[in-house]
């Protein structure tokens, strides 16, 4: 009976000794860690550094054990007393899913990100989105053009249901002259990505413009160790060259910086050779103003050029007219160039409280030359179509972030401005001649948004509340209007947010996330037709779990569902996004994360989707080309004697290409692989692609079409093959 009572008073008694614990996690270079998750043993209590990796814990008590863990780095434990040291150094160490712990946050499943970029190799544009779990990607009109995306039961064409960025600065363009949210990543080097945040569904505030299905951030360095060198020759003429420039000796230096460049040619497997060639720059420069504020400066520079084959029909390859590599009109391609600076400034002012402030420029030309349908609209000169606009576009964000015992406060705003000159839809012939236009005008569209997020703690349990207020000005001058005058219209949206985190243990989170997002229409579409749908809602739920089977096993299941107001589809012979009806999907996600040994590593993705139109009768109302079944999985060694490498397996599902699935595009299951070695300062690596040389269609569409010899146009499934087997060899020395 006296050691209960010794022990209940102890409990009640030891509140009144706590103190607060503060400091700051650094590498071995004494540069702060962000984004580090730190934890009392034992408790609930967590918190994570901020992006100079400062951090503060209220109530800690004498002999409470801290655990620091994140991913890259040795874990530590440390015991908390008078004389604990408040900088906190944790030292690189090999991936290990070992102190990996599920964070008491709304996204979770960040994790899996985080262990993809960790143990696969990034080699493209291509390879960074895939990072993503349950993300497709396809190329279908030469390598400069954006890719095709694929997510969640979604066709997202460019990227018109998934809000993507760099450092914060948008990447996706509105009324853009191929398609919405139109998001070419190709301005960025692989190697300079650290690291990539991702969520599925729009249930954060800080959510915008096209994260409807999901959204995806990208985070380049900030500092390079070492300077390094490296060349890629690989099959059909690919050829690169990679430069990565350490510009400070001083690794502790309060100042940082690198410059990157890259340069890439390219013929492809197509019989009319690609010419692809694309050039990149980069720079960067961090000063450490103080161990409280930061500033950091970048810009970047890209452009590309290219001949492409398009998408070719069914009919040709079968009938013998073309291979499957082949092409009816070689004439398409297109060039575009891209180039940014942004200025961030981040102050910690104590007390876990952030100020992050960006502003961004971005100068952007694009010009396309693409032939969908070949002679179905002018039977003598062909259906070329040109697509082109300069665009300068302009914006300011700062977020300000408050952690109160029990209570947190993120609220960011911002403003977004496109000018888009020479917007213009073009019907041409061998590029150079003429026909006529369909559209050419002047595009000034503005964005103003404001947004709240708050997270109530009740011990295990969080209950987070959003809102988002957005404010759109569209103005379009018609320049093949007589009168010349600008047509504007205004729209105005908020968008509620609300969703459950009930964490129980450091290895087990459950949740269900619900909000309200939306995509923006086109300007023209806007303005010419009318539409009411001016900002078109997205209404999404996540019911899921995240858990820690065990020291070495993660595991994601979700049951998940979306529903759209209206939505977006191609159309290829117009070369323009046109809105659609109301839509539903449903579906499933499960992901899985294990270390089998300390070096090998596996993973997969899989996810279902059901999705339908919600205003055409049963049987007509299939959404086209809407994938119902997605499938990635691999195994990854890292660091074993010198070696590192891969084999990774994706599964797109055969889906239906138009609205009665009459039209079937053919799924496919392709295997890459890659192995490297690393002696010295030296690495040489091979990349193989297509491991089983798989006849596959990359992306298909049902399209409309009529060959010259034809006398009625012919509806069916149009093209672009699949790289076949294909070797890529590198070496790279560091120093």
């Amino acid at each position: 009976m006296r050691k209960l009572l010794i022990i209940s008073l102890f409990f009640l008694v030891s509140p009144l000794f706590a103190q607060q614990f503060q400091g700051r996690v650094v590498d071995e270079n004494k540069s702060g860690i962000p984004e580090v998750s730190i934890r009392v043993v034992g408790t609930n209590k967590y918190a994570k550094t901020d992006f100079n990796g400062n951090f503060k814990i209220d109530k800690v008590n004498k002999g409470d054990i801290l655990s620091f863990n994140m991913l890259g780095f040795s874990s530590q434990l440390i015991v908390f007393n008078e004389e604990t040291a408040s900088e906190i150094v944790l030292t690189e160490a090999f991936i290990s899913l070992d102190g990996v712990e599920v964070r008491p946050e709304m996204d979770a499943m960040q994790v899996f990100a985080d262990v993809n970029i960790e143990v696969n190799p990034v080699n493209s544009s291509q390879d960074l989105l895939r990072m993503v779990p349950g993300l497709f990607t396809g190329q279908h009109a030469g390598g400069g053009k954006a890719e095709q995306i694929f997510l969640r039961g979604f066709d997202i064409d460019h990227g018109t249901d998934l809000n993507i960025s760099v450092d914060g600065m948008p990447v996706n363009m509105v009324s853009h002259a191929h398609g919405q949210g139109y998001s070419d990543l190709h301005f960025v080097i692989p190697e300079t990505v650290e690291g990539i945040e991702f969520s599925k569904g729009s249930y954060n505030a800080d959510q915008g413009n096209f994260a409807t299905a999901g959204s995806v951030s990208f985070k380049t360095k900030e500092r390079i160790d070492k300077s390094s060198v490296s060349v890629e020759y690989g099959s059909f003429n690919h050829k690169r060259a990679l430069g990565l420039f350490n510009l400070v000796a001083d690794r502790s230096a309060q100042s940082q910086a690198y410059i990157a460049s890259e340069y890439i040619y390219s013929d492809g497997p197509f019989v009319s050779p690609q010419n692809f060639n694309r050039f990149n720059v980069m720079g960067k420069w961090n000063n450490q103003i103080s161990s409280t504020e930061k500033l950091v400066v970048a810009g970047s520079y890209f452009g590309s050029k290219w001949d492409a084959s398009g998408q070719i029909p069914e009919r040709a390859v079968a009938s013998g007219l073309i291979s499957r590599f082949g092409a009816i009109d070689d004439t398409e391609g297109g060039n575009t160039s891209r180039t940014n600076a942004s200025v961030s400034y981040y102050k910690s002012f104590g007390n876990n409280t952030t100020l992050e402030s960006r502003a961004f420029y971005t100068n952007y030309d694009f010009l396309l030359f693409s032939n969908f349908t070949f002679f179905a609209e002018n039977p003598i000169n062909g259906d070329q179509i040109k697509q082109a606009e300069n665009r300068n576009l302009l914006g300011f964000e700062t977020s300000f972030s408050k952690e109160f015992n029990g209570f947190t406060l993120n609220t960011n705003g911002g403003i977004r401005s496109d000018f888009i000159r020479d917007n213009e839809l073009t019907r041409t012939e061998n590029k150079t001649t003429v026909l006529s236009r369909v559209y050419y005008g002047n595009i000034d569209e503005t964005n103003t948004y404001l947004n709240l997020n708050t997270v109530f703690k009740f011990g295990n349990f969080s209950m987070i509340p959003g809102l988002r207020v957005d404010h759109f000005y569209f103005n379009y001058n018609d320049k093949l209007s007589n009168d010349g005058i600008g047509n504007t219209e205004q729209s105005f949206l908020v968008s509620p947010k609300l969703s459950f985190i009930l964490q129980p243990s450091p290895e087990t989170q459950f949740f269900l996330k619900t909000g309200t997002g939306y995509h923006s229409n086109d300007s023209r579409a806007v303005i010419f037709k009318n539409n009411n749908q001016v900002l078109p809602r997205s209404y999404g739920a996540d019911l899921g779990t995240v858990l820690k089977i065990n020291k070495r096993i993660l595991l994601n299941a979700t049951l998940w569902a979306l529903n759209l107001d209206q939505e977006f589809v191609y159309v290829g012979d117009e070369g323009i996004v046109e809105p659609s009806g109301k839509t539903n999907r449903l579906g499933a996600d499960l992901g899985l994360r294990a270390q089998i040994t300390d070096r090998l590593f596996f993973d997969s993705d899989i996810t279902y989707s059901y999705a339908r139109s919600s205003e055409e009768p049963k049987g007509e109302n299939y959404i086209p080309l809407a994938p119902a079944l997605t499938f990635t999985g691999g195994l990854a060694i890292t660091n074993w004697k010198g070696f590192s490498g891969g084999i990774k397996t994706r599964v797109l599902g055969k889906r239906p290409a138009n609205e009665d699935y009459s039209i079937t595009a053919e799924g496919y299951f392709i295997t890459d692989a890659n192995v490297n070695y690393e002696f010295g300062k030296w690495r040489l690596g091979f990349n193989i692609q297509n491991l089983f040389n798989s006849s596959w269609n990359e992306t298909q569409f049902a399209t409309t079409s009529k060959l010259f010899n034809e006398v009625n146009p012919v509806e069916e499934i149009h093209f672009t093959p699949g790289a076949p087997f294909s070797l890529r060899t590198s070496i790279s020395l560091r120093f």
